[in-house]
């Protein structure tokens, strides 16, 4: 059913509220509405607002930031590559960038700054951008890249498995496997503010070449003869993917499905162009994510379940049910 886009964009943005608001009130403890709103006007009690602050904040920002960034790069690459399993590990950038982040913790380095792990995470992405580029080489082919992107991500991925076969001692192997696992838990306004400027240039690259996009559903061809310099979508696209995930990566870890699901949740809903899911993906990926980590802390267990362990769960059911659903190629 197709919605007008002002209602799905206005029913997405009530949604992100209503899931900031439950995130800053459950928890191990749970804090009343009026608690929470007093809180974060300034005026409420100090353990309150020490919670909600200090706490489930930066907490809810990221969760919020990071889904939205998932999202919205699945949706970029699903409409670049004209596939429907596309998202960021298809071109190796979820794993080149958590082999950046896992090699600062690694060596030690992430202890030196709080800006290290993000800086070599995107680092890590823009060498496998590197990568893709010399092995696509001249190629616009969506398929090039494709398989190109395989073998970068299956690169990133045995280096990761190398690591933790050198691995010193099983205390680092287990940290390094921890954040592999994917979770926003324990973060603070540090990770906020390393996240959000790589957030922030990575979606404002790829929202860029929405029209782009759209004129690619014509094949490579029909594109160039409406003027579209496919070589500069190709890099602007790449280089969003790089940066934006790299830096969401940087501090939540490896979390999958997210980039894959969200958008074929949000394409029935619009009239099916790659530029007219963009937005509602970033938007339904913030709310996916942090109903997720809501998830996370209501779930009764010992240890406080990993976000990218419930994302998987959550994933593979939405993902069978949209597949029964439609029963039609996309």
């Amino acid at each position: 059913m197709t919605l007008p886009r002002p209602v799905l964009i206005g029913g997405l943005i009530v949604l992100i509220i209503l899931s900031a608001l439950a995130s800053l009130a459950i928890g191990a403890v749970s804090l009343a509405p009026a608690r929470v709103v007093a809180a974060m006007a300034g005026h409420g009690d100090a353990v309150a607002s020490a919670i909600v602050i200090e706490l489930r904040l930066p907490r809810t920002i990221i969760g919020l930031a990071v889904g939205a960034m998932l999202g919205l790069a699945g949706a970029a690459l699903q409409g670049y590559l004209r596939n429907p399993l596309a998202e960021p590990s298809v071109l190796g950038a979820s794993n080149a960038a958590a082999l950046g982040a896992v090699g600062a913790i690694y060596f030690g380095l992430a202890e030196l700054h709080p800006a290290v792990l993000p800086a070599l995470a995107v680092l890590g992405a823009l060498v496998a951008l590197a990568l893709l580029f010399t092995l696509a080489g001249r190629s616009e082919s969506p398929l090039t890249l494709i398989l190109a992107g395989i073998a970068v991500s299956t690169l990133g991925g045995a280096a990761i498995s190398l690591t933790l076969n050198l691995s010193p001692n099983p205390f680092a192997a287990m940290e390094i496997m921890t954040w592999l696992l994917g979770s926003i838990e324990n973060r603070s306004f540090a990770h906020v503010w390393i996240a959000l400027p790589c957030i922030a240039v990575g979606a404002a690259l790829l929202v860029f070449d929405g029209r782009a996009l759209d004129a690619l559903t014509l094949g490579e061809d029909g594109a160039r003869a409406l003027g579209v310099d496919l070589r500069a979508v190709r890099l602007r696209l790449l280089l969003g993917v790089a940066i934006g995930v790299g830096g969401a990566v940087a501090v939540s870890g490896a979390i999958g499905f997210v980039g894959l699901i969200v958008p074929h949740l949000v394409r029935p809903l619009t009239d099916r162009s790659p530029s007219a899911i963009l937005v509602p993906s970033a938007l339904a990926g913030a709310v996916l994510l942090t109903l997720a980590d809501i998830g996370v802390r209501l779930i009764p267990s010992t240890n406080e379940l990993k976000l990218g362990v419930v994302t998987a769960f959550l994933g593979v059911p939405l993902f069978l049910t949209y597949l029964l659903r439609e029963r039609r190629i996309w």
